[in-house]
């Protein structure tokens, strides 16, 4: 069904992990607010003739028998008309954390490792702060760490692309 797109005109946002269907909660205007900003700031920053930024589209991950749904994605620069992208197009993986840090944290991040997804933020709304993962390696990443208020962040593709986290939680 997933393949098919039967869930793809929904209204809820569902998403397909590990074989099963879940349904995530409503956006409210903090999320909203947190991927409008982190979206402009993408596509001013990511270099147009490496990197397409997409919001809140499908990443078709086969081998674990899932498709999510990340709130943004920095990924290689093609037309994906035929098939979503794939976790060797992904160059940053991002989730807004709501009501969702735990899973995000958890789930998702296992999820992405697994699949090879070199790069995953989560941007951590309750704390501002935002959770980075680079390099995964045997199902999970070998560099984590935290940037918080006053602190700018680099994805590793961008390295040119600051962004200033007091502007994206304060601002």
């Amino acid at each position: 069904m997933v393949q098919i797109g039967a869930f793809d005109r929904l209204e809820r946002k569902i998403e397909l992990i590990r074989g099963e269907l879940i349904e995530m909660n409503p956006a409210g205007p903090v999320h909203d607010d947190l991927i409008t900003y982190l979206n402009n700031w993408s596509v001013r920053s990511a270099d147009p003739l490496q990197t397409l930024v997409t919001s809140q589209t499908g990443l078709d991950l086969p081998e674990t028998q899932s498709r999510p749904k990340p709130d943004l994605m920095w990924i290689r620069l093609a037309r994906y008309r035929a098939s979503h992208p794939q976790s060797a197009d992904v160059q940053l993986a991002i989730e807004v954390a709501v009501s969702s840090l735990s899973y995000d944290l958890e789930t998702k991040r296992r999820l992405y490792a697994e699949s090879n997804i070199q790069e995953y933020w989560i941007v951590d709304s309750q704390s501002q702060c935002i959770h980075v993962h680079r390099r995964p390696f045997q199902g999970d990443y070998q560099h984590r760490s935290v940037y918080s208020l006053g602190e700018t962040l680099q994805p590793m593709v961008q390295p040119n692309a600051k962004l200033d986290l007091t502007d994206l939680f304060v601002g």
